[in-house]
Parts: structure tokens; C-alpha cells; sequence
């Protein structure tokens, strides 16, 4: 066979079901080794859509997303959302056409040294020099990209050696590798760090989703009766409906989420990256005690040094501490601050009150199902829904946190759709929007239908409220934008303008809901 064909074999015992991608000359006989197979090229926009597609089909199915360039301009469009998966440990394998390598020695038209280029956004990469090692290349790709902690990796596939003929087959998949149960002695001293404290709380990261480690997490602060704050990429871990939870980081009227946190002596953190939220905010007193569960070690760093590291299976360490740790009656130290948090997020406008993202979440929340998917993109209203939408199933507020890339939304509503039957909504500011809105045209020609919400207001809304804090003034964040109802027509979508709080509430009820392509532009401050 050739090797494009066998390539693409080893994709399909992957289980891959989609690549998204755009054509290249360099990628013709891949391309047509796909319209073979039972895996369903989609064609996009831009490569950055195709990226960000892949990256949300990894966060959400735990299988690594597939995402498809040809050389040059192509490959360096991908580069961000592979570098958004990688930050935000999201499983994908980018795949990037190249030339002939009997011309990469020498200055080529469109040739750039696209495995260096990604080495720093990727744990692992390499140039398919050699048809022969396409089997265990693929292997290694998937294997390494979904392996604790997921992330992404990269192949670079000529087009001489994507012609070569041979005599080859993929290798079998096998379970992913687990690591091994937690060492006793770890276990033993963070069950004593945590019965000691007086006011312990736990921090749930990304790896609290990601894993399989929901239930485990919530039976054990049921158990032990401790108060839970979320990173934004933890969001869901612990559903906001429990009295332990305290939403996330900044949750409240008066941040009282981070008053929780300050007032803790005993912090446990499961599944968190410093990315996700830098410690120095919530432990700049380095006053205490910090124990670690993780799949890998902590970074270090003077205001993350934990006092114990429990590196192992997350599920298996909440499992061993809930049977160690004596049961309580609840987090009766954080009440105060968990009733005003509820109490803000749930509080609806008066009906002469200016649009705001935040007034607009609770109508939100009422028309969406528990297992239904909001996908924020970057931006002031990603602060606002990270704080004030409250999230009661793991996976079902999706927001790009470690390298925070806007442009996020639009395409990856379509990865989202494609992966569940729930409702989709993205969320979305009128910067980020038309960033990938382009990609409306993909969703409409594979008939997708979920929710597009943009909050207008003619600006880099978060950008212009950080130089004001700064400055008492702001520069260079000003927009125009084209007429969002009727661009949104143009292809094919209904579109929707409300202009009171009620109008708003009833064409939520309306088209969140319905299965089909809808935009609905929230003019802020109106």
C-alpha cells in the first residue's frame, strides 16, 4: 500500500472519527487516502479553527483530536491551538504535510522547520522520514498525547515519503498505562496535615475533569465535610448545588470565593496547574500547608511548594483518604461566604438595568440542562462566566485558561457538538468572534446546530477595563463591527437582537433549546 494509506489505518485503530483540516498540494495523497476511510475529513476555514476543533474534541472525549496542515503558512496557522491544547492538557495529534526531502536542505519555497517550531508547544514530535516508521510513530503520537498528563503531539508527513510504496501494518492499540497506588507514606501525612487544620479546603485544577475523579472527589468532601473553590478549568468537579462548593476563584460580590481560600491553613489540590491560577494570589503569605494530588510532581515554585506530593492515580488517592479521614458534619466555617455567593449568581436584572454578561447568566442557566455544554471563549465575559455561571457536571463549562487564546468559541462549538447530543452554547465577545466566525459556514455544511451568544460592546472589553484600573484611561481597544444580525444571515442562521431583559429571556428559551444554528447579540451597556 501506500504509505498515506497506511498512515490512515493507523489513524483508524486509533479510533479516530474526525480530522479537521485544510487541503494542501502536499497533502494530496493523504487527502485522497481519507476519502477511502471511515474517518470523515472536515474541511475548514482557517487552520487555527481546525486546531481549536481538535483541541475541544480532546477535552471533551479524553481521545486525542486530530487536526490536519499542509506546510508552511498552514502549519504556523495551526501553531496557537496546538498550543492551547498543550497548555490547557488537552489529548491532540497535529498532523502537518512538508516538500520532498531531497529539497529541505535547501532554502524551498513555503519550507520552514516546522518540528522545531512546535517542539516548544507539543510533548512530543517528530519528521516521518521513512515510511517504514509510520506505524509506530502514530502509536506513539496517540499513546504519549492521551498518557496522564494529556497534551499535544506533533507528525510531519512529506509528500515523497506519503507516496512510498510498502508492506506494513498499524500497531494494536493497548490500555493506556496507570500509574501506580499511592505511597502510604504520603498518604499518611496529608491525612494528618488535614485533620490538624482548622478551616481545610480543597482546589479542584483541570485534572479534576479530566480524569475520572468527579465522584471520587465529591464523596470525599461529602465525607469530610470541606469547602471546594475551582480553578476556571475546574469548574464542575464538585457540582455548585453542593453547600461545599464556593464556585471558583474570584466567585462572589466581593471575591468572598477567594476570602475562603485566604482564610484556609490546609489546602488540598487535586489535579492543579499553576496555570490555571498563579498561587502567588491566594497563598502570598506562604502561611499554609499544601498537599498536592497530581499525576505528575508540582512545579516548583516559592508560592506552590507543597508540604506533601501524592504523585498517582487521582481517583485512587481520593478513594485511600476517604477511607482514612474521620467523617464531619460540613463546611460550617464558609457558610457566610457560600450564601452570598449563591445569592449574587442567582440575582436577575430589574428590568431597567444595562445589559451585562453577568445579569445575562442566570437566564442562561435556567435554559440550559445540567449535561448541556457552555464554551466560553477569552474575554471580560469568560471572567464573568468562570465566577458567576454555576456548573454542575465535570466537562460542561469549557474555558481555554492556560494559554487563554481567543477565537476558541465558534469552532470549537462544532467539535462539541460533534461529540455530544446535550445543547451547545458558546459564549462569546465581539473581538473573539470574528476572529474564526468563519467557521459558522463549516458548522451550517456539516448541519450542526448549537447557540452563538456575542457580547458586543465595540471592544477588547477586558483589555480596556485593565488599563483603566491601571491607568484611569485606555488606548487601542476600540472596534467597529459589521451588523451581527445580518451577518449572521448571510449564512443561513437565524439571528436575534433582544433589546429588554425580557426579550432576552424568551429567546434563550427559544433557540438554546432547538437544534439548530442561532446567533443572539447581547449589546452590552444598552
Amino acid at each position: 500500500m501506500k504509505a498515506s494509506d497506511l498512515l490512515v489505518r493507523c489513524l483508524e485503530t486509533e479510533g479516530v472519527e474526525y480530522v479537521f483540516g485544510l487541503p494542501g498540494e502536499e497533502l494530496e495523497a493523504l487527502l485522497f487516502s481519507l476519502r477511502d476511510s471511515d474517518i470523515q475529513f472536515i474541511p475548514v476555514r482557517h487552520e487555527q479553527g481546525a486546531a481549536f476543533m481538535a483541541d475541544v474534541h480532546g477535552r471533551l472525549t479524553g481521545e486525542a483530536g486530530v487536526c490536519l496542515s499542509t506546510l508552511g503558512p498552514g502549519a504556523t496557522n495551526l501553531l496557537t491551538g496546538v498550543a492551547d491544547a498543550h497548555l490547557d492538557k488537552s489529548p491532540l495529534v497535529a498532523i502537518t504535510g512538508q516538500g520532498g526531502l531531497e529539497r529541505l536542505h535547501q532554502e524551498s519555497h513555503q519550507a520552514l522547520d516546522i518540528v522545531h517550531m512546535f517542539e516548544p508547544v507539543v510533548k512530543w514530535n517528530t519528521q516521518i522520514t521513512d515510511a517504514e516508521i509510520i506505524p509506530e510513530s502514530v502509536r506513539k503520537a496517540f499513546k504519549l498525547a492521551e498518557y496522564e498528563k494529556p497534551g499535544a503531539t506533533h507528525l510531519e508527513f512529506p509528500e515523497d515519503v506519503a507516496a512510498q510504496e510498502l508492506d506494513a501494518e498499524p500497531l494494536p492499540t493497548r490500555p493506556r498505562v496507570r500509574r501506580a497506588a499511592p505511597d502510604e507514606r504520603s498518604l499518611d501525612h496529608a491525612v494528618e496535615l488535614l485533620e490538624d487544620a482548622d478551616t481545610p479546603l480543597v482546589l479542584a485544577g483541570n485534572g479534576a475533569v479530566r480524569t475520572s475523579t468527579s465522584n471520587r472527589l465529591r464523596e470525599l468532601v461529602d465525607h469530610a465535610g470541606m469547602p471546594v473553590v475551582a480553578t476556571y478549568m475546574g469548574k464542575g468537579a464538585v457540582s455548585d448545588r453542593l453547600d461545599n462548593s464556593l464556585m471558583t476563584l474570584g466567585s462572589g460580590p466581593q471575591s468572598e470565593a477567594s476570602t475562603a481560600i485566604s482564610r484556609a491553613d490546609c489546602v488540598l489540590a487535586v489535579g492543579y496547574d499553576i496555570a490555571e491560577h498563579d498561587p502567588r494570589s491566594w497563598n502570598a503569605d506562604l502561611d499554609k500547608a499544601i498537599i498536592h494530588v497530581d499525576h505528575e510532581p508540582a512545579e516548583v515554585y516559592r508560592h506552590y511548594n507543597p508540604d506533601v506530593e501524592i504523585v498517582a492515580d487521582i481517583s485512587t488517592v481520593l478513594r485511600e483518604l476517604r477511607m482514612h479521614l474521620d467523617s464531619a458534619s460540613g463546611p460550617k466555617w464558609c457558610q457566610d461566604l457560600r450564601e452570598r455567593i449563591v445569592a449574587d449568581v442567582q440575582r436577575k436584572p430589574e428590568s431597567d438595568d444595562p445589559f451585562s454578561v453577568k445579569r445575562t447568566l442566570p437566564f442562561l442557566r435556567e435554559v440550559m440542562a445540567d449535561d448541556d455544554i457552555l464554551l466560553s471563549d477569552v474575554g471580560s465575559h469568560k471572567m464573568a462566566i468562570a465566577q458567576s455561571f454555576p456548573t454542575y457536571e465535570p466537562n460542561t463549562c469549557i474555558i481555554s485558561n492556560g494559554l487563554a487564546s481567543m477565537g476558541i468559541a465558534v469552532p470549537g462549538g462544532i467539535a462539541a457538538d460533534l461529540a455530544t447530543d446535550a445543547n451547545v452554547v458558546v459564549a462569546t465577545g465581539d473581538g473573539g468572534f470574528l476572529m474564526n466566525a468563519a467557521e459558522i459556514e463549516t458548522a451550517t455544511r456539516l448541519d450542526l446546530g448549537y447557540t452563538i451568544v456575542v457580547f458586543n460592546d465595540d471592544d477588547y472589553g477586558l483589555i480596556s477595563e485593565n488599563q483603566v484600573a491601571h491607568t484611569g484611561e485606555h488606548f487601542g481597544t476600540e472596534l467597529t463591527n459589521p451588523d451581527f444580525e445580518r451577518f449572521a444571515e448571510s449564512f443561513g442562521i437565524d439571528s436575534y437582537r433582544p433589546e429588554t431583559w425580557s426579550e432576552v429571556e424568551t429567546v434563550l428559551e427559544s433557540v438554546v433549546p432547538a437544534n439548530e444554528m442561532s446567533l443572539v447579540e447581547i449589546t452590552l451597556g444598552q
